[in-house]
């Protein structure tokens, strides 16, 4: 079964994901923005969710995990917890 291990920043609305997005395209470190801004529990982790198999996340997001372009920030991804920009670090 393929493992993958990612980072994502969770906040409230659209807007403020797209601003964090602009921030990271101009050189902002995730981790430190994941830590200042995220919602999620991660955050105390720069947004680490460590490894994970597919269906452990919700459906968006796997989505993003196992199929998109691994080292690349994709979002913003709306799920019932908020809007998140997703970074996977690596999959098998």
């Amino acid at each position: 079964m393929p493992r993958a291990a990612a980072r994502h920043i969770l906040v409230k609305t659209k807007s403020e994901a797209e601003k964090l997005k602009q921030q990271l395209a101009n050189g902002a470190d995730f981790g430190t923005l994941a830590k200042k801004h995220s919602l999620c529990a991660s955050a105390k982790q720069g947004g680490d969710l460590g490894e994970f198999n597919p269906g452990q996340m919700v459906k968006a997001f796997d989505n993003v995990v196992f199929k998109k372009p691994i080292l690349t920030v994709h979002g913003p991804i709306k799920t019932q917890f908020g809007f998140h920009l997703i970074e996977t670090i690596y999959r098998d």
